[in-house]
């Protein structure tokens, strides 16, 4: 996780990013089974990247590729290496969300087994289903 504020902002047991990190370990074929599903609602040439907002209440939302490149200049590169993972990104393969909070940013990536065609395949659901239930798990799970 990178933090962009002071350094008293470190993570505690109860903060969101471990949060977040229980919910993704609890449903990662789910997850897997979404990201792909809206990897191909998207396209393969599409400059969006899929985020969680924290803000609030968590949900998933889309990032531009560019504002994250942007916000790396704006840390003077302190976060090339997320740059550099998103842009390797092979989401046949593997998942990478990124997690937005005040003032931190969190990469979540992963390679489930089953890989994501086959995790969207076995979940025999569609796309807002799979959102809809994923959102109302993770809010329960942020919340606790």
């Amino acid at each position: 996780m990178f933090l962009f504020d002071s350094p008293e902002s470190k993570p505690n047991e109860n903060s969101w990013s471990r949060k977040l990190d229980k919910f993704v370990k609890a449903n990662q074929n789910e997850l897997a089974a979404l990201a792909w599903g809206l990897f191909l609602e998207r396209g393969e040439e599409s400059e969006e990247i899929l985020a969680i907002d924290i803000a609030e209440t968590a949900r998933f939302v889309y990032c531009k590729k560019e504002a994250v490149e942007e916000l790396n200049r704006q840390v003077r590169s302190h976060i090339q290496e997320v740059v550099g993972v998103l842009n390797a990104h092979k989401p046949e393969k593997e998942v990478a969300i990124l997690a937005i909070g005040e003032g931190q940013i969190k990469l979540i990536l992963f390679e489930p087994k089953p890989e994501p065609p086959v995790c969207f395949e076995e979940a025999a659901t569609d796309v807002d289903t799979l959102l809809a239930k994923l959102e109302q798990q993770m809010v329960e799970c942020m919340k606790g």
